[in-house]
Parts: C-alpha cells; sequence; structure tokens
C-alpha cells in the first residue's frame, strides 16, 4: 500500500485493539472527512504492529502519518522504499485526530527575520502547539537550513520549527544563544537556550512520553493512562464505555463453540440443544454480552450439563449465514438485530431469547429449556413434583410460572395447539400435559370442563390456578397465557418492565422507599393493599389502567425514574400517573395527602377530565445519539453508485481535486460555527 500511495496520497494508519470502540469510531468519523484526501488503513494487530516497535499487549491505541506524497519545500523526492513515520502523541479522539492532521499540513521549516520574540504564537489551527527556533548565520545558511530540516522531520507531531536569520536587523537575541522555544501557555513567554546538539532540543519534547511508554510497558497491567480514561469517559452510552475499557482483555472462547456455514447443521444434529449467540465485533452490545455468554458457557461446563452446547457466530464474517433468506436449510429468518440468542434443536424451528443480556436470565432460560415441553404427567405424584419442585438444583430459590393442559386423550383436538404453545414458551414457563383419567380428576376437582388449560402464576399458590377454555389457535393460546401470567398488582423491576410496557396501558406507579424496619415494611405492604383496594374499587374503569409499584430498596434505578418524571425527588412515598395513550403528560398525585383508594379514584377522575394540571413531560422516546453522526454504510453506497458511471482519467482528477478544495472550505466552514452560532451547525458536527 505504500508503493501504490508513493507520490499519489499520504497514509493515515490507525491501529485498534478490538472494533466497536469510541476509537474505532473516532477513524471511522475522520476517514470520511479525509477520505478524498489520505489514504485511511486500520488494523488491530499483526505483524505490523511489531515492525512499528508496539507491544501488541498494550491498551493504547495508536495513530501513524506516513508522509508518501511528494511534499515540495525542504523535503527531497522521496527514494527509499518505506515513507517517513510519524506516530500521534495524544489519545485518540476525533478532535485530537483533526487537529493531527492537520498539523501534518503545517509547513516542515518555517524561515523568519524577526526576533523570537515579536514572532506571533501559533495561530489556527495550530494554536496548541509548541514552537522551536534556531538561529543561522549567512556564512553557514545552508548548513543550518539542512540541519533545521533534520530536527524538523524529528519533531514532527510535537512542535514547529522556525529558523531565524541573523542577518535581519530586528533580531536582537544575544549571540550566546543558538535555540529558543514558546510552549502553548497563556504567557507565550519565549525561553532561549545554548545547545550543543539535536538531542538536546529533542529532549526538551520526548523525555515525557519516553517515560510514559517505559511505564506502560513495564506495568500494562495498571490499566489506561490517565488521558486515555478521561477520553471514555464522556462516552454516548455506559455500554460502549464497559467495553473499551475492557478493549484489551481477550476473550477465552474454549467453551463456545464458533459456529460457520460449513459446521452449522453437524453442530446442531449432534446436541439435543444447541444455544446460539449471533454477534458482530463491532457492536458494543454485542461484546458486552458475549463476556456474559461465555460466562454461562463455563458455568454449564462446571456443572457437567452436557446436553447444552453453547455456541457463537460472528455475523461480520459469516454474512451467507446470518442473513440466510426464508426458504433456505436454515432453521430460521434472518438476523437483524445483535446480540440474538437462538435456541436450536434438531428438525425444530429456532427460538428466540427475549430475556435479559445478562449471565443470570441467561442461564435460567437454558436450565429450564432442557425439560420437556410439555412435560407428560401421569401419576399425582408426578403433577405434585411438577407444581411444587424446580426442574434443577441451580434454580432452587426461584419460582418460575407453569401451565398444565387438561385433556381428555393425547389425540383430543387442542392437543396441537397447547403442544406448539408450550414449545414457543420453552425456557420462560414450564408446561405440562394431563390425559385420560388423570386429567378428568383434576378438571372433577377444579370444577372446568375439560379440554381447558391451568395457569400457574408465580406469584399463586399453586391450589388457585387461572383456568382457561381451549384456544383454535397457537396464537390465541399464548396470548391467553400471558395474560393470566401478568399480576394484578405487579412490583416493577428492570426485568419485568418491558412485557408490562408492551401492553399500552397508563402506568399508575407507587414508589416506596426502603424500609429501615418491621415498621416500615408494614407500613409499604399497606400502601400495596390500598392500591389493590383501587383496582377492587374502581372495578372496569380501572382497565385503562396499570396500577404498580416500584420499591427504590430492590429497584434503585426506580431513583432516576422518579427523578426524571418530576424534575427532582419528591418525598416518598409517591404516586405518579404516566405513559398515557393520549399524550405524554405526568401526574402526580398530590403530596402530603394520604394514598387512600377512594382518594386515588377521584383524582384520577380528575385527570380524565382535564381539570388536574400535569406536573411534567415524558421525554422523547427515540432516544437519538448524543451527536449527529454519518451513516457510513449509505453514504458509501452512494460513492459506489456513482463510481460504476463511465469517466474520462481527465474527470475523474478534476473530481478529486474538486473535493479537496471543497474538504478545505468545510473546514474552515467549521470552524467559523463556533465563532458565530448563526451558522449552520449541521456542518461536520462530529468534529
Amino acid at each position: 500500500m505504500e508503493k501504490a500511495a508513493k507520490g499519489k496520497k499520504d497514509i493515515v494508519l490507525g491501529y485498534v485493539q478490538s472494533l466497536g470502540t469510541q476509537e474505532h469510531r473516532s477513524i471511522m468519523e475522520t476517514a470520511y472527512v479525509y477520505g478524498s484526501k489520505y489514504q485511511f488503513i486500520l488494523i488491530t494487530g499483526g505483524p505490523v504492529l511489531k515492525h512499528l516497535g508496539v507491544n501488541q499487549s498494550s491498551h493504547s491505541s495508536r495513530v501513524w502519518f506516513l508522509h508518501c506524497r511528494v511534499h515540495s519545500g525542504f523535503m527531497t523526492p522521496m527514494t527509499s522504499e518505506r515513507c517517513p513515520l510519524t506516530r500521534m502523541r495524544k489519545p485518540l479522539s476525533t478532535l485530537s485526530l483533526h487537529s493531527f492532521l492537520q498539523l501534518m499540513e503545517a509547513p516542515l521549516v518555517s524561515e523568519v527575520y524577526d526576533d523570537p520574540s515579536s514572532v506571533q504564537p501559533p495561530q489556527f489551527p495550530y494554536q496548541q502547539t509548541p514552537q522551536v527556533f534556531l538561529f543561522s548565520r549567512p556564512a553557514t545558511e545552508h548548513l543550518d537550513l539542512d540541519t533545521a530540516t533534520t530536527l524538523a522531520w524529528r519533531l514532527r507531531g510535537l512542535a514547529l520549527l522556525l529558523l531565524v536569520h541573523r542577518q535581519s536587523p530586528a533580531v536582537k537575541t544575544p549571540d550566546e544563544y543558538n535555540a529558543a522555544y514558546r510552549l502553548p501557555d497563556k504567557s507565550s513567554e519565549v525561553k532561549y537556550l545554548t545547545l550543543h546538539s539535536l538531542d538536546q532540543v529533542l529532549d526538551l519534547f520526548t523525555n515525557q512520553e519516553k517515560e510514559e511508554d517505559k511505564e506502560e510497558d513495564e506495568e500494562e497491567d495498571e490499566g489506561l493512562e490517565e488521558e486515555e480514561e478521561d477520553s471514555f469517559g464522556n462516552l454516548d452510552d455506559e455500554v460502549a464505555a464497559s467495553v473499551f475499557e475492557k478493549r484489551g482483555d481477550l476473550l477465552d472462547m474454549d467453551s463456545v463453540m464458533e459456529l460457520t456455514s460449513e459446521n452449522f447443521h453437524t453442530v446442531v444434529a449432534q446436541s439435543s440443544l444447541t444455544v446460539a449467540l449471533f454477534y458482530l465485533k463491532w457492536d458494543a452490545v454485542s461484546m458486552a454480552f458475549l463476556s456474559s455468554f461465555i460466562e454461562v458457557a463455563e458455568r454449564l461446563a462446571d456443572s457437567e450439563v452436557d446436553d447444552v452446547q453453547m455456541s457463537a457466530v460472528d455475523c461480520g464474517e459469516w454474512t451467507d449465514l446470518c442473513a440466510a433468506q426464508p426458504g433456505s436449510d436454515v432453521p430460521f429468518q434472518p438476523i437483524t438485530a445483535f446480540p440474538s440468542v437462538l435456541a436450536l434443536r434438531p428438525q425444530e424451528t429456532a427460538q428466540h431469547y427475549r430475556g435479559m443480556l445478562g449471565s443470570e436470565a441467561l442461564h435460567r432460560f437454558i436450565m429450564m429449556s432442557r425439560t420437556d415441553s410439555p412435560a407428560l404427567l401421569s401419576t399425582e405424584d408426578e403433577v405434585t413434583s411438577f407444581l411444587q419442585e424446580v426442574p434443577h438444583p441451580e434454580l432452587t430459590g426461584y419460582k418460575p410460572d407453569r401451565a398444565v393442559g387438561l385433556f381428555k386423550t393425547q389425540t383430543q383436538t387442542g392437543v396441537k395447539v397447547f403442544t406448539a404453545a408450550a414449545k414457543s414458551l420453552r425456557g420462560e414457563v414450564l408446561t405440562g400435559l394431563l390425559t385420560d383419567v388423570l386429567a378428568e380428576k383434576w378438571a372433577a376437582g377444579l370444577a372446568v370442563d375439560l379440554p381447558a388449560v391451568l395457569v400457574f402464576p408465580s406469584w399463586r399458590t399453586h391450589t388457585h390456578p387461572s383456568t382457561l377454555p381451549a384456544s383454535s389457535s397457537t396464537e390465541e393460546l399464548l396470548t391467553h397465557i400471558n395474560t393470566a401470567l401478568l399480576h394484578p398488582m405487579p412490583e416493577l423491576t428492570v426485568e419485568n418492565l418491558p412485557s408490562f410496557l408492551s401492553l399500552d396501558k397508563a402506568l399508575l406507579i407507587l414508589f416506596v422507599g426502603e424500609e429501615e424496619d418491621e415498621i416500615g415494611r408494614r407500613q409499604n405492604q399497606a400502601l400495596v393493599e390500598e392500591m389493590r383496594g383501587v383496582v377492587e374499587l374502581g372495578g372496569r374503569r380501572m382497565e385503562r389502567y396499570l396500577p404498580c409499584w416500584i420499591h427504590l430498596g430492590r429497584t434503585p434505578a426506580g431513583m432516576s425514574v422518579l427523578g426524571s418524571y418530576l424534575g427532582s425527588m419528591p418525598p416518598l412515598p409517591a404516586l405518579v400517573l404516566s405513559h398515557l395513550p393520549s399524550g405524554g403528560e405526568i401526574y402526580q398525585y398530590p403530596p402530603n395527602t394520604p394514598i387512600a383508594a377512594s382518594s386515588v379514584l377521584l383524582w384520577l377522575q380528575r385527570v380524565e377530565d382535564g381539570t388536574e394540571s400535569p406536573t411534567g413531560m415524558l421525554g422523547d422516546n427515540s432516544w437519538p445519539p448524543a451527536v449527529e453522526f454519518y451513516d457510513f454504510l449509505k453514504i458509501m453506497d452512494m460513492q459506489e453508485a456513482d463510481s460504476t458511471q463511465q469517466q474520462t482519467p481527465k474527470e475523474e482528477e478534476e473530481e478529486v481535486d474538486e473535493e479537496e478544495v471543497n474538504l478545505e472550505e468545510h473546514l474552515v466552514s467549521e470552524e467559523a460555527t463556533h465563532d458565530n452560532p448563526d451558522n449552520n451547525p449541521k456542518i461536520h458536527s462530529e468534529l
């Protein structure tokens, strides 16, 4: 690539330890802006690093500028096979990379005829760059210029070099000094030196850098440098920050089978249950969940669970497998969301995992998926065991939801519908099937007609199930079962919130604090009971609402929710009405007013009548990125389409020249935007 770029373009070589990090995105953004001017190369390891003298186990990302284009001025045309190299010293970010590339365009050596104290400090875009002055005499002018050029190459990216001609009457510096420098601080004071070698000048700017590199090589396990730690503190979200922090940790994939287009069918056929993670290496959520997925795989191996094969598919590499179209020989639809987890069984359609992206929820799903769905129950003891025991010792303490189908025979109409629903609920609900005499006995005891489906929610005792009639379709039965499983007055948690939001009901949320003693626990329980009274007293008019409660001790995230609703933390308990279908208004039950069922119903009536004023508004649910970024894939597709049009070599050359001119205009416009807020704020806003 150096040979191809020689005489045409300079190269920007970036190294990141893993894709999907903030540093990777910074390089992508910069490549879009400067792509027509420089050749960008991205590496994540390999022999190039060794050649550049970088320890691959280092946590630091790096950027190098390869001067491959023939420069005018002091640089002679390059004759060696390698291009001169300049390393960016600052931590990698979009802004630092932008400043670094501008610095690479600065003159190698500037000649001045004024005293250093009279020379203006560096102007935009070099205002944060030190200046180094060397003095030249008429008798040694050519030698001094060669010396300045040599030193300028060694200071490239660190400082701007200026050659001061002493024959000018404006130069007042005493002859005893042969060098000077100015740092980019407020005083802009010039300091004068008497040096005997170029190395002494370099020491002014490189000693600190050498010390940092040495500490990094010796103590790479100590973590990132302080500046780099700051760079991930302002990431868009906590997941991306977590991936960035752990980018130096190599994941141990020994416990996970890597699926490919070649081995997919073989692996799935060899195991009764294959749990497959479909992920992208450059997606932060994928990489965060991959570590949890590996943790579950290792936990299963330690428990000697040998009937589950944990596997993963890198969809960035095996696109044909992940994007397989309907009608192909794979048992799933094209993967469009990442990460995705599928439960795969031989000769069956894949089942999507819909739980939380965490190790505990995934492990529970897998352990419950190992049971038959539905389990055939033929004796009273089997029924009792099914209703009271957990399917595996590791699930002790967890109370799952259960559903039982009662049918006269295994061939009765409705058994196939119930069986299909049971397979769809695998991993989430334990399902059982009773037939013949045992089913009739249970039906008689509960006074129901066969066929019937009994639902045992985890929040009820097994002696009081919900009874559902047999349905004509799987979808209808699944809807009835999921509705019966919902608590009429649920405690909201991070895990169950999505299922309740999907009901599209207004949330009537009671926020209670953490109890300090038994009296506090009783008071909270009394409040919850009073809210149940609201449901009973309100009757059918309460169907539009979902009364629920959040215990801020068990769900601390509720404090952020309550604070965002009302703008500040109110005294507890607090009753809030939000997520109204009519709009984003938020209403707060009058503080310091006792929460009683009758009073709450009167307050809800005032809200419905429009006589109650909202306390706040819900934010925008679109959750756009913190800054406006480019859709790189769309842009590349457009550019690729444009490139298919025939062009003469002359037209192509003119187009490139025009792009470079437009690029400079855009960068000037960007700077003007910061100075004038009335200008278009969207021009290169990511810089």
